[in-house]
């Protein structure tokens, strides 16, 4: 056997294992092998992370999880009622103590109260070692018929207070000399779904910014993480934006969709956090391994999307049509 032939088995033979991976895990292989080999969730004890978005869906449970390993955690999101809920929830579920969760009601899309409410979450525990941008909506729409404000709110909400909130948290960070940038994302801000428009635009800015900081802030003590989910069981539908300004969806996702659970996705996003990875997916198969493909091999993503066209693309996200066209 010559070199070369050697040098192609071991390349085929790693796509094998690569591919089989992809198919029996619900994470990509970096994630997988911190999950599995060593998670570091114990390095989360007596950190203070605050999470916005945390009412509901990933970022409640995000808290959970994060409460079970001894983190002090601060809560944001618009309904102070909601946030009182979860810290309950993170009292009972994670044993945490009273005092060690804090609520922060805040409307992210209000940049005139960032700066004080800022202030504000680093006077809670004297400190701020890891901020989760989690605030955000998803959208359902036909691209022509979206009207120009939705993109307006939508950008406003999952692209500009993120950089808002971020750049008061970098500043705070760069004093301390350390820090670490969370961000939800999507696994739409790696391929881009149809009947998403906005809401793929938005996500794909933050990876242009993130990805970009990441760079500018390379050798220093400051992480970024950008966390991407796929489709997850939540009240994601109900809320998301459509066409038209002040919308919302409406629909509710059935509990027989194939969608990941939001206690599993928080627990691999904690993972993600502790492990300081630059950026994660997180998705069921076949959506994981679907996006390496489209991702690696955009010849093959061309025909593979003329092949099966919009709507079945559109069902291997949603479980089904959830935009006529």
């Amino acid at each position: 056997m010559d070199f070369f032939t050697l040098i192609g088995l071991v390349v085929i033979l790693y796509l094998f294992i690569y591919i089989v991976a992809l198919s029996i895990s619900d994470c990509d292989l970096a994630l997988l092998w911190a999950d599995k080999i060593n998670n570091k969730l114990s390095t989360l004890k007596g950190k203070v992370v605050w999470i916005t978005g945390a009412s509901s869906g990933i970022g409640e449970h995000l808290a959970i999880e994060i409460c079970k390993h001894g983190a002090k955690v601060i809560l944001s999101a618009r309904s102070e009622e909601n946030l009182r809920r979860v810290k309950q929830r993170c009292i009972v579920e994670s044993a945490a103590l009273p005092d060690n969760v804090s609520v922060l009601p805040l409307d992210v899309t209000d940049f005139s109260r960032h700066e004080h409410v800022f202030q504000k979450a680093v006077q809670q525990f004297g400190k701020l070692d890891i901020f989760v941008n989690n605030a955000g909506r998803s959208q359902r729409a036909v691209w022509e018929d979206i009207d120009i404000e939705v993109d307006k709110q939508m950008f406003n909400l999952n692209v500009f207070s993120v950089l808002s909130l971020s750049r008061l948290a970098i500043k705070y960070f760069n004093e301390q000399e350390s820090g670490h940038i969370v961000v939800t994302s999507s696994i739409v801000g790696v391929v881009p779904a149809p009947f998403s428009a906005s809401y793929t635009g938005s996500k794909y800015a933050i990876h242009g910014y993130f990805n970009s900081l990441r760079n500018e802030k390379m050798g220093s003590n400051l992480e970024v993480t950008l966390l991407c989910p796929g489709p997850v069981f939540s009240n994601f539908l109900n809320e998301a934006f459509t066409a038209a300004p002040g919308e919302k969806f409406g629909q509710k996702v059935s509990p027989t969709d194939r969608r990941m659970t939001a206690e599993r996705c928080a627990y691999l996003s904690a993972v993600a956090i502790a492990n300081k990875l630059d950026e994660v997916w997180i998705a069921l198969f076949p959506l994981l391994p679907l996006c390496y493909i489209l991702v690696n091999f955009p010849f093959i993503t061309r025909q593979f999307l003329k092949l099966v066209g919009p709507q079945a693309f559109q069902k291997i996200r949603d479980t089904k049509e959830t935009v006529e066209t």
